[in-house]
This record gives structure tokens, sequence and C-alpha cells, in this order.
């Protein structure tokens, strides 16, 4: 009886823990940084007003050969310099999920993170 209240009592976290997980992964949202506009000039802003969550997945849309995407560290993104290493995305519709605490993106096409083309977007 005991191997009985055993096996009903991991089927039972077994389903709880899947509820979790279906339950975190209903909250994810898809973002498009930009909106219409898209991944270009003055996006600096665009985070304002919006709650973004860890897991949350943001779509980068511009032309590829005009813009790129690159992932950095507050360092990186206040002084709009690529570190050694970073990811650089340059697919036109780049889909990166967000990670826990704050995110930084950039474009390092000359002039064009100091023209806004970056995002900090803080996920909870």
């Amino acid at each position: 009886m005991a191997l009985g209240r055993g096996s009903a009592m991991v089927a039972l976290m077994l389903l709880l823990m899947c509820l979790m997980l279906h339950s975190e992964m209903a909250h994810a949202a898809t973002y498009t940084v930009g909106d219409a506009n898209g991944w270009t000039f003055n996006a600096a802003g665009w985070p304002k007003g919006k709650r973004f969550r860890a897991g949350d997945t943001l779509v980068f849309n511009y032309s590829p050969g005009a813009h790129n995407v690159v992932a950095v560290d507050k360092v990186g993104y206040s002084a709009c310099k690529t570190p050694k290493g970073a990811k650089v995305y340059n697919s036109g519709s780049d889909q990166i999920k967000l990670a826990k605490g704050l995110n930084y993106f950039i474009c390092n096409f000359v002039g064009h993170c100091e023209s806004g083309t970056k995002v900090a977007i803080s996920a909870v």
C-alpha cells in the first residue's frame, strides 16, 4: 500500500510541475522592437511603459545590411561599443529571448547606436 501512495504522490508532483511549466509558458509574450517602425533610429525609448518578463521574446525587424543587433553588457550599451566575442545578429528578423535582469542591445553600424538604435530592457 505504501508503494501505491508513493506512486500517487509522484504522479501528483509531476502534474503540478507540468501545470507550473505550462503557466510560465502561457505568460511569455512576443514584442516587436520599435513596433511598426521596427529596429531603427530612436528606438531607445521604445521599452518605456512596457513590462517584460524573463522568457519573453523580442523580435528585431530591419533590412539586413542597414542594421544589425548586438547583445551587449551595460558598458557596451553606454559606450556604444561591441565587446569582443559579442553575439551579432544580422538576419533582418532576429528573435531573442530575454534573460531575467537587464538586457542590452545595440546596432553596431557606425553612428547607429549613438543615434538611438539601442534598447535596454529589464525583465522580471
